[in-house]
């Protein structure tokens, strides 16, 4: 992988980095205001979807090593 590639790996990583603290903090903003569970669970469901892809990219971008 090109060194460019793993830049772009690694911005791309920090952007859904910074998505999933946003996700996190008007979670908690709304639960604390007490708006609606249906609401809270889908924000909570989009926050675990970037929570996945954040995991594919750190795969991506830290190779396994074979010991």
């Amino acid at each position: 992988m090109s060194e460019q590639d793993q830049a772009d790996l690694r911005l791309q990583f920090a952007r859904l980095k910074m998505e999933h603290a946003d996700y996190d903090a008007a979670i908690d903003a709304m639960t604390a205001v007490g708006c609606n569970m249906m609401q809270i669970q889908r924000m909570k469901k989009k926050k675990l979807a970037i929570k996945d892809k954040l995991q594919k990219l750190e795969d991506q971008i830290i190779p396994d090593i074979i010991a």
